[in-house]
């Protein structure tokens, strides 16, 4: 069953930037992009390194190691070298803290 959890405060998520943290043994990254938050698996499906290490602009975060980028919306593959999505989590922004739905 899914549940929303407490992951940080509004501010603490950087406008056009990223906080990564492990909740409840998920590790995710958040980045907040034209002041709405998106949460990711903090993990590029190319090879299993943290995205929260690549770069974040616009809606794409890119990872550091080879370059793969992802849309922040979707998870999809903007560029290769990866091929699979990116898990991506539903969040809810209430009182000006932020929750992500995990399952």
């Amino acid at each position: 069953m899914s549940e929303y959890y407490r992951v940080c405060g509004l501010d603490d998520v950087p406008e056009g930037g990223m906080l990564a943290s492990e909740v409840e043994d998920y590790e995710i990254v958040l980045i907040k992009a034209d002041g709405k938050v998106y949460a990711l698996e903090d993990r590029c499906s190319h090879e299993d390194f943290p995205l929260c290490l690549g770069n974040v602009e616009g809606k794409k975060i890119t990872c550091a190691k080879h370059g793969a980028e992802f849309d922040i919306e979707t998870g999809g593959v903007l560029k290769a070298p990866a091929l699979v999505p990116v898990k991506t989590y539903p969040v809810k922004v209430e009182d000006g803290e932020v929750f992500v739905e995990l399952d």
